[in-house]
């Protein structure tokens, strides 16, 4: 297979997403539905897939009723493979198949590297990169068996780059693996027309991030400001990164695979 020439496009129709389907995990809030929201607006049908089921059904009919979008949910863990097949098997059924899988499922505990125990550790990895590394390769099979191609992109971190901060040893490990997966994936699937990115935020204001940041205030004994890391004057938002994930989806990165976009406000500069 041969990725398509899209020169002539316009560009409406290169950020247009009209019949493609989606699936986001870890989709119920923050950056995931940020994703979502944006993914949809472009004309996407998208599964959500979160722990929080409730959550993940009340974003779905919040987003399905503003753009008139196919905007459904499911109970996801992405740590269980079962479960990763049974929202596959769900998009075929509900969406009619898969053109996009959106990796944004993962988790932020602060432990540090001394108190960690074996299982908090393999948790994190079987969230962080375990769950990456099956959602991907279901998400290709699928697309694979389906002849279409499509395009996997996984929610990285400035994390994914460099190290952090006392107490997140596991989650700077999981997304250091994160990003050498996506370069090995489009190695792979690049001959069955499957693109590979990652989008790698900087601290942004969602639920998880401003707890994260509370706890790990009260470790250090001073408080920690969101914007320390900013270079532009303001911290980040989960639409910063829902519109790079959408340019990712979208054929306005069609020549790109195997990169990750630092969305970082210069921290990583």
């Amino acid at each position: 297979m041969t990725i398509a020439d899209v020169s002539d496009k316009s560009l409406p129709d290169l950020f247009s997403l009209t019949g493609r389907r989606a699936v986001v995990t870890g989709g119920a809030q923050g950056l995931g539905k940020a994703i979502t929201r944006r993914l949809a607006e472009a004309g996407a049908s998208v599964l959500i897939g979160d722990l929080k089921l409730e959550l993940a059904q009340a974003a779905a009919q919040d987003l399905a009723r503003r753009f008139g979008a196919k905007v459904i949910a499911t109970h996801l863990d992405v740590a269980d493979t079962s479960s990763i097949l049974s929202a596959v098997e769900l998009a075929r059924a509900q969406l009619g198949g898969i053109d996009i899988w959106v990796n944004n499922a993962g988790v932020y505990p602060n432990i540090e590297l001394l108190n960690m125990t074996d299982e908090a550790w393999e948790r994190v990895i079987d969230i962080n990169l375990k769950g990456v590394f099956a959602s991907s390769r279901e998400a290709a099979r699928h697309m694979i068996s389906a002849r279409h191609g499509g395009v996997i992109i996984n929610v990285v971190s400035t994390a994914g780059f460099k190290g952090v901060a006392p107490g997140i040893s596991a989650y700077v490990a999981s997304k250091h693996g994160v990003r050498g997966l996506i370069k090995q994936m489009a190695i792979e699937l690049a001959p069955h027309d499957i693109r590979v990115l990652g989008v790698a935020p900087t601290f942004c204001e969602t639920e998880g991030n401003m707890a994260a940041l509370a706890e790990l205030s009260a470790r250090v004994g001073s408080e920690i400001p969101a914007t320390s890391t900013s270079r532009l004057g303001r911290v980040g938002v989960p639409d910063d990164i829902g519109r790079v994930v959408l340019f990712c989806a979208s054929d306005m990165s069609i020549f790109m695979t195997g990169s990750t976009l630092l969305v970082d406000a210069g921290e990583v500069s």
